[in-house]
């Protein structure tokens, strides 16, 4: 595994350089008019065309236009398996390849060996994370053909993204329903967006969800149930608190349990917690929150709720976000309030809300169920892609209409 790293060493290298100096450039809110520009948001919003089924009955693999749609149901192992059998070509090249790139990057930055400090993670939050999240990983691994030590690195690395998050509803929004965005800032250089995949669960006992995702991750970073609750996160401090969840299972975990923002909250407080993190959540009934997480405390933003480290929130709106972000984010839903939509909301989580490493963005409408999802291009942010839309429950209802 050394010689993998060492071999991309000098290439992370220059990528970290990169995102570096261009994330730092952020500057002020631009100027131009946030009305939406002349295209189609919504290219791919078509039936989804079956490409693979699992050989043992767990899984389809489809596309709708360009964009892969991973389904598996039923036990923790037979999703596991679906998912590693029906993205077997792709797996491998996420995990270890690309994540070796990631570590040798964070190995430059940091001086440490990356996969000691994963081993690290992994004994101290395995003891916190629900058994059923390590046998699906390890089911994973055996159909994707990769080692499970691989598909455990993958899984549990430190989770370092610095995005933003922002919720409107009644009074903000164009027609009262939540519209909620997730901006997913994190090295866009290293090419992950090449492994995009977006993930529908249906968990035996629990909740049917979706997950805008990638090859071989088994947590989430962007979920959506059938409950219609919705959630985002944005890193902050505290990386070496490790006594507890890791980030990514701790969304699933709320993905697959909760119906409300109540509910997730709960389980939030609940369970031991690791570093610093944010987020934004919104149901159908259309309650949102602002939520502050750290493995001492969990700390509630309402919407329209004031905060020292926040620019003006505007009422009806939650957001998180960071520095002249966070200035532009709000301003740009004070300019359009009243009138958001998703399409709207797709002109305002541009950059320089949305960062150069850009990599995935995600806008909910937790009545519907819709979902409007973008990716990085080689060479540009996801917010200068096309959007696809798709419906959580259409999706169901294409599953079990193909499968017995």
């Amino acid at each position: 595994m050394k010689q993998i790293i060492n071999r991309f060493l000098c290439v992370a290298w220059l990528c970290c350089l990169s995102l570096s100096a261009e994330d730092l450039q952020q500057g002020g809110a631009d100027k131009k008019s946030l009305k939406p520009e002349p295209r189609n948001p919504n290219p791919s919003a078509q039936e989804c065309k079956l490409i693979a089924k699992d050989p043992e009955g767990h899984g389809l693999l489809c596309k709708i236009g360009e964009k892969r749609v991973l389904m598996v149901s039923g036990t923790p192992e037979q999703m596991g398996g679906a998912h590693g059998r029906l993205l077997a070509d792709l797996v491998p090249s996420v995990m270890p390849r690309t994540m070796a790139l990631v570590g040798a990057g964070l190995a430059v930055q940091k001086g440490e060996w990356f996969f000691d400090r994963i081993d690290e993670i992994y004994r101290r939050t395995s003891p916190h994370t629900p058994e059923r999240f390590i046998r699906e990983c390890k089911a994973m691994a055996t159909g994707a053909k990769i080692s499970e030590r691989d598909a455990i690195c993958g899984n549990f690395f430190p989770e370092l993204f610095h995005c933003s998050g922002v919720a409107v509803r009644n009074t903000a929004s164009a027609d009262g329903r939540v519209v909620h965005a997730r901006v997913l800032d994190y090295m866009r250089d290293i090419n992950l967006q090449k492994y995009t995949v977006l993930q529908v669960y249906i968990p035996e006992g629990g909740i049917p969800w979706v997950s805008v995702g990638y090859a071989g991750f088994l947590g989430t970073v962007t979920a959506m149930n059938v409950r219609g609750l919705a959630i985002g996160e944005m890193g902050g401090r505290g990386e070496g608190n490790w006594d507890g969840i890791p980030m990514t299972f701790l969304m699933r975990e709320i993905a697959e349990k909760a119906e409300t923002v109540g509910q997730a909250v709960d389980i939030m407080r609940r369970i031991p917690r690791t570093c610093e993190y944010y987020y934004v959540i919104s149901d159908a009934k259309r309650d949102m929150v602002g939520v502050y997480a750290t493995p001492e405390k969990v700390e509630v933003l309402q919407p329209g709720q004031q905060n020292p480290l926040l620019p003006t929130v505007p009422q009806d709106t939650v957001l998180i976000s960071g520095g002249s972000r966070a200035k532009a984010l709000s301003e740009r839903v004070q300019a359009q309030f009243g009138k958001i939509t998703p399409e709207i909301m797709m002109e305002i989580i541009k950059r320089p809300v949305a960062m150069r490493s850009n990599l995935h963005n995600a806008i909910f409408m937790p009545e519907t169920l819709d979902l409007w999802f973008a990716d990085a291009g080689k060479k540009t942010p996801a917010c200068d892609e096309p959007y696809t839309k798709v419906n959580l429950k259409a999706l169901l209802d294409f599953y079990g209409s193909v499968m017995p």
